[in-house]
């Protein structure tokens, strides 16, 4: 059975068995428990949706823009600090080769090829090979030379010597503090600008989500703890009973 709904039954029963039966205990902690089980249960209500007369109710709605702000600040204060922001760069450079393949297979080489060609055209060549062609006869080199060219790039950037200067370079950059000041704006900007994309009811809906299961404990325990001091009251008031 549901926590919550096992604090409401047990407290509803002990509530009616104190009046039909005449029990002092069982009605004041049946009583109090009911009390403490739904004034919490209200109280999580209130904190996600507006309660017409009740002041304060729909907090996180209504506190949407301080809610947003309150994320933005945690993530740049506590996640996204210069500190963290220079360790994980050092760390991932320091322990990683630079993978610069994607980009040279999304790069464009044909440029490198029309200054090939505009050389060769140039050069005493140029003549001999105006005979079979020019320009036209070099077309079908273009691809190959474009295909050896990635390959040759690819190799190059692999080799040790090429990665050592590039991590030294790489280093010689981190160790600017405008890079690190910079890369923070940035990482700011795009958090901000995801958060803008919120909408009141998202953000309800998320909050609801991380503390649901947590919530409902308050019900359980708020029933807990007003059965027990309405029991104490009731014995206290039995105590000091003419």
């Amino acid at each position: 059975m549901n926590p919550t709904l096992l604090v409401y039954f047990v407290a509803a029963t002990l509530l009616l068995a104190g009046l039909v039966f005449d029990l002092q205990l069982a009605f004041w902690a049946g009583g109090f428990a009911l009390s403490g089980a739904l004034t919490n249960a209200l109280a999580i209500h209130m904190l996600f949706e507006k309660v017409p007369g009740l002041a304060g109710s729909g907090v996180i709605a209504a506190r949407f823009d301080e809610v947003t702000q309150a994320l933005h600040r945690l993530m740049m204060t506590q996640f996204f600090t210069r500190d963290n922001i220079e360790r994980f760069l050092h760390k991932e450079t320091e322990s990683q080769a630079l993978n610069l393949t994607p980009l040279i297979e999304q790069a464009d080489l044909t440029p490198a090829y029309d200054r090939l060609s505009e050389v060769v055209l140039a050069s005493k060549f140029g003549g001999a090979l105006s005979m079979f062609g020019g320009e036209k006869a070099l077309q079908s080199l273009k691809q190959p030379f474009l295909d050896k060219l990635k390959t040759a790039l690819q190799e190059v950037t692999e080799s040790p010597e090429f990665q050592k200067t590039l991590h030294e370079q790489w280093q010689q950059q981190l160790d600017r503090p405008e890079v690190v000041v910079t890369l923070q704006a940035d990482v700011s900007a795009i958090i901000e600008a995801r958060l803008s994309e919120l909408t009141p009811d998202t953000v309800k809906s998320i909050v609801q989500t991380l503390i649901r299961e947590h919530l409902s404990w308050l019900v359980v325990w708020g029933g807990v703890l007003g059965g027990l001091i309405g029991l104490a009251s009731a014995l206290v008031a039995q105590s000091v009973a003419p």
